[in-house]
């Protein structure tokens, strides 16, 4: 477990599934901590509300998100040189993110974490889908930052 950094984005292919899962659990977690944001190589779509759903049950909101390209942030005047580390969670935000750091000294971490799949029929296996990306999220946070930090 390393010491928790100043500033984190994780970035997915969408920023509608996987990113924001992330960015909220580890508000949950750490968000008093540190400063956390999410992005993803295409911004165009809605919060998935699946999504929602599942990290609503372990008490982390996402109604609000709105989800976020690389260049959005940058057409926003967000400086990728503010974050300390970025965590990618697929291959190709890992390697947008790398382009886009590859002058700046920034880590980045790749976590692969594979888009929910449905393999059943109807919303409880669907959600189930859900939860596990959910909760291997929740794992890998867990062991690159600890638990969940006082007063976040």
């Amino acid at each position: 477990m390393a010491r928790l950094p100043r500033a984190v984005l994780f970035c997915c292919d969408q920023n509608a599934v996987r990113s924001p899962m992330a960015e909220g659990i580890m508000k949950r977690l750490h968000g008093r901590a540190l400063y956390v944001q999410s992005a993803g190589l295409r911004g165009e779509l809605e919060i998935d509300g699946f999504a929602v759903a599942v990290c609503r049950e372990i008490g982390v909101e996402l109604e609000r998100h709105r989800t976020r390209s690389f260049d959005e942030m940058r057409d926003r005047g967000d400086d990728l040189s503010g974050f300390d580390l970025v965590v990618a969670l697929s291959p190709a935000s890992r390697r947008r993110a790398l382009d886009l750091t590859r002058d700046r000294g920034m880590r980045v971490e790749y976590w692969p974490v594979a888009t929910p799949v449905a393999t059943g029929d109807g919303r409880e296996a669907i959600l189930d889908t859900y939860r596990q990306t959910r909760d291997r999220i929740l794992q890998l946070i867990l062991e690159r930052f600890g638990p969940a930090t006082e007063h976040a």
